[in-house]
């Protein structure tokens, strides 16, 4: 929660809908162009995730177990303070996530922002974007896809670290004898995804 919307809600008498001062003071923010970055949270099989949007597109997508104060403060210093919790500006996001979890989508349409990438990382990251659905690649394929083919170790420090796990989708990424690797998110959610899409290694 920001330090606004937690204001509003000392502020707030007890028996206004706190929930409805918040969406409305998002919208006015919105309107008036001083909301830089909406946030939300949306429930999926892998638990709940926050999904956080700019106007270029999807910024960041933070597991349940991501504080999300320490997620609020880095993306505060690194994009903008201008945070709120805006579920309308995330809904398109969250309605293709829901779909992807229910098998019914196979790629995201949502417009990705590569603000929290940069350099190589950010190379490594647009190659991975590009994996199709039931495919997967190695960490060595991916490094040279991105422009250094030894920079395997780096490649896998770059999607160790991906702000928007799922939708770019790093659980994609194997050892090259098909080992799982490592997932920001942790192994279990790497299998639930590769399962998910009929790629779990043996």
């Amino acid at each position: 929660m920001t330090e606004i919307e937690e204001r509003l809600r000392q502020a707030a008498t007890p028996d206004l809908d706190r929930d409805r001062v918040l969406g409305a003071l998002a919208r006015r923010a919105d309107d008036a162009g001083l909301l830089d970055v909406a946030y939300a949270a949306t429930d999926s099989p892998l638990g709940e995730l926050t999904v956080f949007v700019t106007r270029r597109g999807l910024l960041r997508v933070a597991y349940a177990d991501e504080p999300i104060d320490s997620v609020l403060a880095d993306v505060a210093a690194r994009v903008s303070p201008r945070i709120l919790r805006a579920p309308a500006r995330t809904d398109e996001t969250r309605r293709e996530l829901d779909a992807y979890f229910a098998g019914t989508r196979r790629s995201f349409d949502v417009a990705v922002d590569w603000s929290l990438v940069r350099g190589f990382a950010a190379d490594v990251l647009r190659q991975t974007a590009r994996i199709p659905f039931g495919a997967v690649r190695s960490y060595g394929q991916v490094a040279a896809s991105a422009g250094s083919p030894r920079a395997y170790r780096a490649a896998g420090n770059a999607l160790r670290s991906n702000p928007i796990p799922i939708v770019v989708p790093c659980h994609r990424v194997l050892h090259a004898d098909g080992g799982l690797g490592g997932y920001s998110g942790g192994l279990d959610r790497k299998r639930y995804l590769l399962a998910l899409e009929g790629t779990l290694p043996a």
